[in-house]
Parts: structure tokens; sequence; C-alpha cells
């Protein structure tokens, strides 16, 4: 699937187009995406079989289109959809982890890479093992549709066909995870089945003892019912996400991809801080395209990076603006990330119903960027660049179009539309709409791409999320899930804070490990019912974890956006991954005041508008004092004392209760005073440090 960032202008090198938006590193990003997207098919398969998938990639994607107007029951629909996404994750995935040797170096970017060759090509198509697993994927999925209501009969009494047919699926399920987001996500898999048979060997009066089940006990509730592989997690992917998928594949052959690129440059022409701002509106619109936080960096910074340079970025700092970008694109209204359709399916509320969780911690995450930005600007002293790019009043009278379909799915979700319906709808409009641009029209060839791309695109959490459905089956099983918050909740001597703090780090260590979706599915039955056993809300619980599921994709060690960044800008890893946790603080912090602080509710826009308007002044002042804290900066550069007083400021605001409010304002006052008053530079002083900063 083409990037939308590589529709972006025409190919330049880094002396030509001062003022163009282009990249001339057109597969360079598809590579990039591929090496640091946990989420994306590794092959480049060529020929009539690439023909074959895609047309069985187009049969699934009119399957669901189908069945959101006639609807299917819901377990044989789940099975029928893994029966035909996961022979296409066999055929489109290869079996070993290393990347082909065509992948660049970094420090290889600016180079012509070579085409891949008759022997590579042959070497990246499917062997004969791939069209056995392919094969045998479907044979076990289909089984159960072959006699579904006798199949559902035998759940008591299941046939050693049953059996078999339950166990090849299983397997199946994790090698086609482990082939798309790495071993490790299989392996807890594994870990989980293994406590459910050997946990009747540990003594009853541990906290995770169980009376244990037998293989046959455990493969009937994996295969046979709605609780294991065919599950929740995978009834979201067969039908949030794959939909909102086609409709981001539609969008972006349609040409909004590079839409969004020109209208965000276009916004920010003429100021210092303007690049940094630009590269944060174009990561939010490009997210409402890609759906995925690393992609959405690698895309955005192909074209980014050289107006950041240009206009006085360090690779870190411009690394981490495009790192922040990219994930601030999965945390955002509309689309959002694949986890949080999961919560609207755990939390039995509508899709509009969390597009409002999450509209105020969207505001304060960009908000925290717009601000670390600005500080930068003027601690680095960047310059503004004049672009060769169209007004943005000329861009939006000639395709602003684009934004039409955003705005048609809540438009009709406000009134009453489910969101299935609504998702479909704005589809066939970006669909009708793609005709006024003769360049992007969305011809019969076109729109079948389109589609095929929409259920390519979402494989990979396919099998994620019939795998973390293991997860979720043994938990239920077993009683994990009460037993696991009991252990947390003692481990944090029942208190809520501390509860908080365990909850954040156990969500960041997992997600260092498996994807987001995964890590938000194990975490949402493990750790939230140990924070509603604690009086939080299920709501304010769930979006908790979320954030800290989204988050660990720029946290430390691995930090896959930030990786992905520094590979494009050519800076430090290490620094890239601290730049970016400082765009990114703010989010880290705010969910704490989801769970802890007394108005938090308000937040997440569950309490009356004043309320929820007087949680955002405060909160924004609260991210404000962040920003001076991490960069340094208020009027001129702030010293330790300032940053020390915000430091504290912050904290005692986001408690969002009159007296912490009140405290926390009155720091930050001070820290002003102290500021202007004792950091009074000498003349010429400022601009000294700018000139150093170019």
């Amino acid at each position: 699937m083409t990037s939308a960032a590589q529709r972006v202008g025409h190919p330049t090198s880094d002396d030509e187009g001062e003022g163009t938006v282009g990249t001339a590193q057109t597969r360079s990003t598809e590579e990039l995406i591929a090496e640091y997207d946990a989420e994306r098919p590794a092959r480049r398969i060529t020929g009539p079989l690439a023909h074959v998938i895609g047309a069985v990639a187009l049969g699934v994607s009119l399957y669901a289109l189908y069945a959101v107007f006639n609807p299917i029951p819901v377990l044989p629909y789940r099975m029928s959809f893994l029966a035909a996404v996961l022979p296409l994750t066999f055929l489109s995935y290869r079996p070993g982890m290393r990347l082909p040797r065509w992948v660049p170096r970094p420090a290889r970017l600016g180079k012509t890479e070579p085409r891949l060759g008759k022997t590579e090509r042959s070497k990246d198509a499917p062997g004969v093992a791939d069209w056995i697993l392919a094969g045998a994927s479907v044979v076990v999925c289909a089984y159960p549709l072959l006699g579904f209501d006798d199949f559902i009969r035998r759940t008591f009494e299941p046939s050693t066909l049953d059996m078999v047919m339950g166990a090849g699926c299983a397997l199946l399920v994790l090698e086609a995870t482990r082939r798309t987001v790495g071993a490790i996500l299989p392996g807890i898999c594994l870990l989980f089945v293994g406590y459910a048979y050997y946990g009747g060997y540990l003594p009853l009066d541990w906290a995770v003892g169980h009376r244990g089940y037998d293989i046959e006990r455990i493969l009937v509730h994996l295969y046979m019912g709605t609780e294991g592989l065919f599950g929740v997690p995978l009834d979201v992917a067969a039908t949030y996400i794959v939909l909102f998928a086609i409709y981001g594949a539609v969008l972006e052959y349609s040409g909004a991809g590079a839409f969004f690129v020109n209208i965000s440059f276009a916004a920010f022409r003429r100021s210092a801080a303007a690049s940094g701002r630009t590269v944060t509106l174009a990561g939010f619109l490009l997210g409402t395209v890609s759906g995925s936080g690393t992609a959405t960096t690698v895309s955005l910074g192909s074209v980014a990076w050289p107006i950041l340079r240009r206009a006085g970025y360090s690779p870190e700092s411009g690394g981490g603006i495009l790192a922040a970008a990219g994930i601030g694109a999965i945390l955002s209204p509309p689309t959002l990330g694949a986890a949080a359709f999961i919560i609207a399916e755990y939390l039995k509320v509508s899709y509009l119903t969390l597009l409002l969780y999450a509209a105020v911690p969207t505001v304060l995450y960009y908000l925290g960027i717009i601000l670390a930005i600005e500080i930068d600007s003027r601690r680095l002293g960047t310059r503004d660049l004049d672009l060769e790019i169209p007004s943005a009043g000329r861009l939006l009278a000639r395709f602003g179009y684009h934004f039409s379909s955003l705005i048609a799915i809540v438009v009709l979700m406000a009134l009453g539309v489910s969101p299935f319906r609504a998702v479909v709808y704005a589809t066939v409009l970006a669909f009708l709409l793609s005709f006024l641009d003769r360049e992007h029209r969305l011809g019969p060839r076109r729109m079948a791409q389109a589609l095929s791309a929409g259920t390519l695109g979402v494989l990979p959490v396919a099998a994620t999320t019939a795998a973390a459905g293991i997860i979720v089956a043994v938990v239920t099983l077993t009683g994990l899930g009460l037993k696991g918050s009991r252990i947390i909740i003692d481990l944090a001597g029942g208190d809520l804070a501390m509860t908080a703090v365990v909850a954040a780090l156990a969500v960041l260590i997992l997600g260092l490990a498996v994807p987001v979706t995964a890590s938000f599915i194990i975490a949402a039955v493990i750790i939230g019912p140990a924070l509603q056993t604690l009086g939080v809300s299920p709501e304010a619980a769930y979006m908790f974890i979320f954030y800290y599921a989204v988050l660990s994709e720029v946290t430390p060690p691995t930090a896959l956006a930030a990786v992905a960044a520094s590979a494009i800008t050519g800076g430090n890893t290490i620094k890239t991954m601290m730049m970016t946790w400082k765009y990114t603080l703010p989010a880290f912090l705010v969910p704490f005041a989801f769970v802890l602080a007394p108005g938090g509710q308000a937040l997440l826009w569950q309490a009356p508008l004043p309320e929820v308007l007087m949680a955002l002044a405060v909160s924004a002042v609260a991210v404000a004092a962040l920003a001076v804290t991490t960069g340094g900066w208020m009027v001129r550069r702030a010293g330790w004392p300032e940053r020390v007083l915000s430091a504290g400021a912050a904290i005692a605001l986001l408690h969002l209760e009159p007296t912490a409010v009140a405290i926390g304002l009155a720091l930050l006052a001070v820290a002003l005073l102290i500021h202007l008053v004792l950091r009074r530079p000498a003349d010429g002083q400022v601009s000294h440090r700018a000139q150093k900063g170019n």
C-alpha cells in the first residue's frame, strides 16, 4: 500500500526544491515502514500471484461491506473472516524475521537503491510450506461452518476431529502472529495456555492457583465458543477495523494524503516555528489515512525532514517532532487506533462517545507539542522558509472536499447512524469526490486496488486480535483477571495512586514487547479490574490503559516511532527517543488525572460542559508549565528554579481540585516572577544564542 506522503510533489534532490514539498525516497519510505512498523506486510510480491492475492483481498473487503447491510450471525462471520485473512497472511508475510538484503541502512537513505532483480523476487515469493499453511488455515477455520449447529451442540462432548482442528487453528494463528509482529506475543500466549494447564499444580492458597484444566477443556474454550480465537478482539478487527482500513485506503488513493500534507505546510507559511507546527498538523491529518503511528512517522518524515533541517532543527529534535506527530495520529479523533475500537466494544458505548472521551486529551497532547516546538524554535534559533506552495485558501477551494468524508463520519454517528454504516457512507462519499481530481479519480482498477489495500492493511491486526483472544480465553477460564488485579492492588499497598503508577509501568513494559492492540487487550483484562476495584470508572480505566499502550511506541528502549524517525534524520537514536519523550510528556501525565483527580472525569467529557471547559483550561496551563520544565524557556532561557517550580505547578494543577489549582497557579506565578526579575540578559545575549543555535 503506497504511503500518502509518497504522493506529495515530485522527487527532488537535497539542494533542489528549497521551496517544494517532495521526496526522492519513494521506495526507501516503503522499506522503512516495512522495517520499523510491526504491522506491515514484508513481502514484495509481483506478477500473477500479486493479482491473485489482490483479488482475494478485494473479495474480503466486499464481504465486510456486504455484512454491514446484510448482517451475518456473529460466530460464523468471525470464522469466515479468519478463514479468508489467515491464508493471505501466510502468503503476504515471510516465515523468517530477517529483512531482505536490499533494505537500506539509515546512512544510505540519500542514495538510489537498486531494483529487485528476478532472483530476489523469486526468493520473496511464497514457498511450498507457505501454501500448505495457507490451505490448512482455510480448513481449520471453515471446518465449523460445514455443520455449524452440530458443531455448537458438540461443545459439551467434542469429537477427536474437533480437537485436532482446534489445536491446528490455535497453532496457525500463533504462527501468523509470529510472522507479522514477532515471536513475543505468541510466546506470551503459550505461557497463558501453560498456566491454564499447569495451574492446577499450584497450591490453592496461592493468589494465582486454580483447579487446572485439561487440553480438551482448554481447546473447547479457545475454538468452540465466543471467548477465544473467535472472540471480541477478532470481531473488532472483522468489523470496525477492516471498515476503517478500507475507508483510509480509499481516502489515500483519492489523493487526500497529498492534500493533508500540502495544506499543513500552507497553513503556517512565515514563522520561525512554522516548520515544526506544520509537521504536527500534517501528522494529525495523515493519521486518518495511515492508522499507524510508526507508518505516519516514516511517511511524514520522508517529506518533512528536509524542511525541518533547512529550518535549523537538529536531527534529534526533528526526529522527536516527527515521532510525536506520528504517535499523536493514533491518539486522536476521528479514527484513533485499533485498540480504541476494542474499548468501544468492551464498554458497550457508541464510537461517537469514545471520540468525546478522546477530545480533551487530544487538545492537550497537541498543545504540549506546539508549546515545546515554540520553545525549541527560540532556543535553537530556527528560521522561517519560503515554500513554493499554493495558499491555504487556494488549496481549500480546490481540494477541501477531502475533509467532507471525515466530517460525514462524525455527523452521521451524531444523527444515530451506526459506526459501521457511517464509515461505509463516508467511503462512498470519498469515492465519489475522487472524480473531482483527474489525477486521483478512482476508476474501477484504482478502486479495486484501494479495496484490496484496505484488507491487506488489516492482516496483522487480525492475527494479533485472534492471538489475543487466546489470552482473554485463559483469563476468563481461570479467573486470572480478578486474581491479577488483587496482586496489583496488594503490590501497591491498596493505594490508588501507587496502583496507577504500577499499572502505567506494567502497560509500558508490556508495550515494549507486543503491539499496541495486543498490549491493550492483555492489560484491559488484567490491569483494568485492579483500577476499577479501587473506584475508577470503566471508561477512565480503559482510556488510561489505552494511552499508555500507545505511548509504549515512544518509550525507550524500543520506541519504534523514534527509531524510525532517527533512521530518516540520521540522528542519534537514544537522543531522538529522549526528544520524543520531551514532546509527548503531557500524554504521560494527563492520563493520571483521569484516575486520580476528583475532576478527572471532565477530561473525558463525562461532566457538564462548564466543568469540561474549566478542566480543559486548567490542564492547558499545566501543560504549559510542563513545557517550561522540559524546554527550559519562558520569556527567555529559564533556570532550574523556574523549571522546578513549574514542574510542581503542573502536578498540582493536574489534580483539578480548587485548593490544588490555587497552589499550582501560585507556584507558576512565583516561577514567572523569578524569571522576569532574575533573568535579565545582557544586550545582544539572546540574539547571540539564536545565532549559535543556527
